[in-house]
C-alpha cells in the first residue's frame, strides 16, 4: 500500500529523532517507547520526552509537530498568594528563556519546558538544534524552578 505524504513526513521526522538519539550516545532500544511512540532520556537533571503529534487544523486536515518536553516541577500547593507569585515568576522566566516556553499542563499543576515545531520542511540540523536547545534549557530551568520552591 502506498504511503501518504503525511505518513512519509512522520517517518522522516521519527528517523531524524532516532539519528539524534544515536548522535548523543544513546540507542533507540534504551530511549524509545513503542506503546506511546515517544523517546525518553535524561540530560543532566532533566527528563526529556520527544515525539511527533498530529493536530487537527480543520475538517480532514492535520499538521504534524515535533514536540519536545521536560517536566520541571509543580506549581506549589500553597496559599493563593504563593501560587500567584510562583506563576508570575514563571511568566517572567518565559519572557527571557528564548526558544522554549514554560507551560502548565491542563488539569494538573505540572510545569514543563516545551518546544514545538511543524515538521514540514524540517531537516536534521534544525531538529537537532530544537532538541539540544530544549535539553540545555530544561537542565537549567529545572534547577531554577526548584530554587523558587525553597
Amino acid at each position: 500500500m502506498k504511503k501518504t505524504a503525511k505518513e512519509i513526513r512522520i517517518e522522516l521526522a521519527q528517523t531524524m529523532i532516532e539519528k539524534y538519539v544515536e548522535s548523543v550516545g544513546l540507542t533507540k532500544e534504551e530511549t524509545y517507547d513503542p506503546v506511546k511512540n515517544v523517546w525518553r532520556w535524561r540530560h543532566g537533571s532533566a527528563n526529556i520526552e520527544v515525539f511527533v503529534q498530529s493536530v487537527n487544523v480543520g475538517q480532514n486536515s492535520t499538521r504534524e509537530y515535533l514536540r519536545v518536553f521536560s517536566l520541571l516541577g509543580e506549581v506549589p500547593q500553597a496559599s493563593l498568594l504563593v501560587r500567584e507569585r510562583f506563576l508570575i515568576r514563571l511568566l517572567e522566566m518565559n519572557d527571557v528563556n528564548l526558544g522554549v516556553k514554560l507551560t502548565v499542563m491542563k488539569d494538573t499543576d505540572k510545569v514543563y519546558a516545551t518546544y514545538e515545531r511543524d515538521i514540514m520542511g524540517m531537516d536534521f540540523g534544525e531538529l537537532s538544534t530544537c532538541i539540544a536547545d530544549l535539553e540545555w534549557w530544561a537542565d537549567k530551568l529545572d534547577d531554577e524552578i526548584r530554587s523558587l520552591l525553597n
